[in-house]
């Protein structure tokens, strides 16, 4: 059995701009085909555009609200939202206050397979 304390990952910045701690992947489990990590934004900043080729990505809002843009439509969303990030999508989240949410990736998230505008 595999537990994490999420206080004994160490958070880092990402090249989008969020601060990210990895909860469970590669990393720290012994994890093969999902990722999870909680990610931090604060009021006013919004992530560097992205998609990723592979990964399919959940985001699920714990707290705050935004705006949330994938393939060019943007809609507001807030603590206790689930989204969809399809492969391939472009996307970007904007924090209008603090956000708080967990990424679930599967594949598990890759530097490699991270792609910016």
């Amino acid at each position: 059995m595999i537990i994490r304390q999420r206080e004994a990952q160490p958070p880092f910045t990402t090249m989008d701009g969020s601060t990210i701690r990895s909860l469970l992947d590669s990393s720290n489990a012994t994890v093969a085909n999902q990722s999870l990590a909680e990610a931090t934004l604060p009021a006013g900043i919004s992530t560097r555009r992205q998609y990723h080729r592979v990964s399919e990505e959940f985001y699920y809002l714990l707290s705050g609200t935004g705006l949330m843009e994938i393939d060019g439509e943007t809609r507001a969303v807030s603590s206790g939202d689930a989204v969809l990030i399809p492969p391939g999508a472009w996307h970007q989240i904007t924090a209008q206050t603090a956000l708080q949410f967990l990424c679930c990736c599967s594949p598990p998230y890759s530097h490699d397979d991270t792609f910016f505008e």
